[in-house]
C-alpha cells in the first residue's frame, strides 16, 4: 500500500507553487502530487464553463490520488484550502488527513457574500480589460501579502513571473466560479466534518489566524499550528517550518532537499 499526497494551490497559482516544499514530501516515500485548479497553471488557457464548476473540480482532484488502499491525504493552500475543504465535507470516507493552510470555510453571511461576489466580479472585469501585468502589480501589492516582500529578491522575482504566465480569462472564470463569494460556506458543516486536520496559518497572517482559531474551535478532530515570522503563504516564507509541522502531521518526517 502507498500513501497518497495531493496538492492543490492557492489564486494566481499553480502546481509549481509547491515546490519548495514538494520534495520534503516525496522524499520520505508515498506519492506526492500538485495539480493546475482550472484557470490556472496548465489550464490557465480553458474555456468550458463546466470545467471550472466544484463539482467537476473535486472530481478531479479525486482522480488525483492514486494510492489504493493507502493512507489520503490532502493538503491545500488558501483557495486550494477551501476546495480541500468542500472535498472532505463531500467525501467524509475516502480521506485520511487533511491540512488547510491560511484557508477559510467561506463566508456565512449573505450580505457578506454578496458583496464578495460582486468585488471578485468587479476583479475578473479588471483582469481581462487591463490584462495580466496591471493585475499582478495590483495582487502582488495587496497587504495579505506584505511579509512577501522580505523575501530574497530571486523568489520574489520567480514567483512574479510564474503570475504573469496566468491568461487573464482561466483567472477571471476561477473569481467568478470558484471565488469565496460563489461556494458555499461551509462554517455549519465544520462539526461534522471528522477527518484529522492541521490548521495551519502564519503568525504574521492576522486575519486567517483568527479564522484558523475558530474553524479548530468547530471541527471535532483538528489542530492549530502558528509558523512564528510567516504571512499568508507559509509553504513560501517558511518552507522548512512548514515541511516539520505537515511532515510530523503526516506521520512521515520530513527531510528538506536544499540542493
Amino acid at each position: 500500500m502507498t500513501d497518497s499526497t495531493v496538492l492543490l494551490h492557492g489564486f494566481t497559482g499553480s502546481s509549481s507553487s509547491w515546490n519548495p516544499v514538494r520534495k520534503a514530501l516525496g522524499a520520505v516515500g508515498g506519492s506526492v502530487s500538485a495539480i493546475d485548479l482550472p484557470g490556472h497553471g496548465a489550464r490557465s488557457g480553458e474555456a468550458d464553463p463546466r470545467a471550472f464548476s466544484l463539482a467537476t473540480t473535486l472530481e478531479g482532484v479525486d482522480a488525483s490520488f492514486s494510492a489504493v488502499g493507502g493512507q489520503r491525504n490532502l493538503v491545500g493552500y488558501s483557495m486550494g484550502g477551501r476546495i480541500a475543504l468542500h472535498y472532505a465535507h463531500r467525501n467524509p470516507d475516502r480521506l485520511d488527513r487533511l491540512v488547510l493552510e491560511a484557508a477559510s470555510p467561506g463566508l456565512a453571511d449573505e450580505r457578506e457574500r454578496a458583496e464578495r461576489v460582486a468585488a471578485d466580479e468587479r476583479l475578473a472585469d479588471a483582469l481581462e480589460r487591463d490584462g495580466i501585468e496591471k493585475f499582478v502589480d495590483r495582487w502582488e501589492a495587496l497587504p495579505l501579502f506584505a511579509t512577501q516582500s522580505a523575501l530574497p529578491e530571486a523568489i520574489r522575482a520567480e514567483l512574479r513571473e510564474r503570475r504573469l504566465l496566468a491568461r487573464p480569462s482561466g483567472l477571471a472564470s476561477a473569481l467568478r466560479v470558484l471565488g469565496t463569494g460563489r461556494l458555499p460556506s461551509l462554517w455549519d458543516a465544520l462539526p461534522g466534518i471528522e477527518v484529522p486536520a492541521l490548521v495551519l496559518v502564519g503568525g504574521l497572517d492576522a486575519k486567517f489566524l483568527e479564522i484558523g482559531e475558530r474553524m479548530v474551535g468547530l471541527l471535532p478532530r483538528a489542530y492549530l499550528h502558528v509558523v512564528p515570522d510567516a504571512g499568508h503563504a507559509v509553504h513560501l516564507e517558511r518552507p522548512d517550518a512548514w515541511a516539520g509541522a505537515v511532515g510530523d502531521f503526516l506521520g512521515r518526517p520530513p527531510r528538506l532537499d536544499h540542493d
